[in-house]
């Protein structure tokens, strides 16, 4: 019986061998793609040589990678768009953002995340393209390819992100300036002559009046007087591992229903005290997990 159950032994190490367990990365996709090798950018300095660069508005919008068949998340989740939104997209790979327009943006995250998606909703949502991530020519070049797919594609709700040229640090916070009256977010500058790479990267940089990041919720604050029974402040922990306090940029709907302790939220903040801790923190908005 012995040489029985090592020859059975054999046959079942072969077999797994020939036919390994189904795996993470075999079973299909269904609402997750592998998560996209994005551009992402650095904070603007004076001092950079602003003529190689394009500048563009920084849209307030949810980042949305095109792969060819669907809209992907920087975190690898489909976005579900109507059939008629899709139709008119190439293959070809694009990033964007899909954007409603200024001041928009709590109602987009829930519209786009919906698995099934409202038409009357996506009316409303246009794809702002700004790169080409599988080209391989430089970003001056890539803007040309870009506005030409635009401009075959030919619908309202397919566009190109719209790029010019500064050449002072005036110029730039003039245009920073008159963006931000008029309900904008900020600027986006990226250089001419560099090629799409992973990660951040001084060839792209946001330009604001604030500065932004995201904190990990670490404890909830009751509130006292008029907030009494809601949400006072909470205590959060950024990247670099400090702790510290958000007490403002709430709305009331947000201080009775507050993030959850442990999610992420994007948090502004004007410089940093000498200890490290961002000046002036308040609430900007909750990153949905997904």
């Amino acid at each position: 019986m012995k040489p029985c159950f090592v020859l059975f032994q054999c046959l079942l190490l072969s077999s797994a061998f020939l036919f390994p367990p189904a795996s993470a990365s075999s079973i299909p996709p269904g609402n997750t793609q592998q998560a996209p090798a994005l551009l992402l950018a650095n904070i603007y300095q004076p001092g950079i040589m602003l003529e190689n660069y394009w500048v563009s508005e920084k849209l307030d919008g949810v980042r949305a990678f095109w792969n060819g068949k669907n809209f992907i998340s920087r975190q690898g989740n489909i976005f579900h768009a109507p059939e008629w939104f899709l139709l008119p997209l190439p293959k070809t790979v694009l990033d964007g953002e899909l954007w409603m327009g200024r001041g928009k943006f709590e109602q987009l995250p829930g519209m786009v995340r919906r698995q099934s998606p409202d038409d009357s909703e996506w009316k409303n949502i246009k794809f702002m393209i700004f790169d080409l991530p599988d080209s391989l020519q430089i970003f001056d070049r890539r803007l040309k390819q870009l506005k030409k797919i635009v401009r075959d594609i030919n619908v309202p709700h397919i566009q190109a992100v719209d790029q010019t040229k500064v050449s002072t640090n005036e110029a730039l916070m003039s245009k920073l300036d008159n963006i931000v009256q008029q309900g904008g977010e900020g600027l986006m500058l990226h250089s001419g002559f560099s090629l799409y790479k992973k990660g951040r990267s001084e060839n792209l940089l946001k330009v604001k009046k604030y500065f932004d990041a995201e904190a990990i919720v670490i404890k909830h604050i009751p509130g006292k007087g008029k907030y009494t029974g809601m949400l006072g402040s909470m205590l959060v922990e950024a990247a670099s591992g400090k702790r510290f306090k958000i007490g403002s940029g709430f709305s009331d709907a947000e201080r009775k229903n507050p993030p959850a302790i442990g999610s992420t939220i994007t948090y502004k903040y004007f410089g940093l005290t000498n200890k490290g801790i961002p000046r002036f923190a308040s609430f900007l908005r909750h990153r949905n997990s997904r």
